[in-house]
């Protein structure tokens, strides 16, 4: 799984541990926060293994899967939940901003996708982490969402290309998930923000990672062998209520 030595990607791998899945760590700078996640992985009774890549270098990307496969010995499920962006409005991006964004979201789900294919048998699992600015138009987020709509498409057309070798492949798009890099990239417009999604929530209260974690492993399960060129919306019913766009946006500190 890229990006899971924090956050939701730490959530998903610990979870899928507990089915008893093997378990390939993709960190591109913390080294001690993904050793950390492979101790705990170890603690559960599964291999594990930390793996550093940067999702922008091909060359990168090739060696994560190559070395994946070495220390596992195959690939049943790959789960793409690296991001980069600059929170600008695409009037002010540059032309780096956007090659940054769309090679780590895009082009590395696609290379991903290429160089795992090949292990991918009857009941693989590909699953993208997208995100609610693909629909909605998030101050800041409009190189990012663009991304992330990008590769909601790309999954659907995986799911038909791998859909004859028994590979399902869908993207999760969760709404407000309370966790450290929600507070670290809202900073001190947390607790505001959050208040304001609980407002706009059915149930009053913003999802967990461990919401998350429990839906991939519930789509990486033989029960959702049927769900295939999916977007799972998972936003506690945020989305029913038309989203809180416009009063957000007024908050968020970019």
């Amino acid at each position: 799984m890229t990006g899971s030595s924090r956050g939701i990607g730490r959530a998903c791998v610990l979870r899928l541990a507990d089915d008893g899945y093997d378990i390939a760590v993709h960190y591109r700078r913390d080294a001690d926060a993904a050793d950390e996640v492979v101790a705990a992985l170890l603690a559960k009774g599964v291999k594990a293994v930390a793996l550093r890549a940067e999702m922008e270098e091909p060359e990168d990307i090739a060696a994560l899967v190559a070395g994946t496969v070495s220390a596992l010995g195959g690939i049943d499920v790959l789960v793409a939940n690296a991001a980069a962006t600059a929170f600008k409005s695409l009037l002010d991006v540059e032309p780096r901003h956007i090659d940054r964004t769309f090679a780590t979201v895009v082009r590395s789900f696609i290379l991903l996708a290429q160089a795992a294919a090949p292990h991918l048998g009857q009941g693989g699992r590909v699953i993208a982490m997208s995100g609610m600015d693909s629909d909605f138009a998030q101050t800041g987020h409009g190189l990012l969402g663009a991304a992330k709509a990008a590769m909601e498409a790309i999954v659907r057309y995986l799911a038909v290309e791998l859909g004859d070798r028994g590979v399902t492949v869908n993207s999760v798009q969760p709404g407000f998930i309370a966790s450290d890099s929600s507070r670290l990239y809202l900073g001190d417009a947390y607790d505001e923000i959050e208040a304001r999604i609980r407002r706009y929530t059915p149930g009053g209260e913003p999802g967990t990672v461990d919401d998350v974690a429990e839906l991939v492993a519930w789509l990486c399960s033989p029960a959702a062998r049927f769900v295939t060129a999916q977007k799972l919306t998972f936003d506690g019913g945020l989305s029913a209520l038309g989203g809180p766009w416009a009063d957000l946006n007024a908050a968020l500190p970019y």
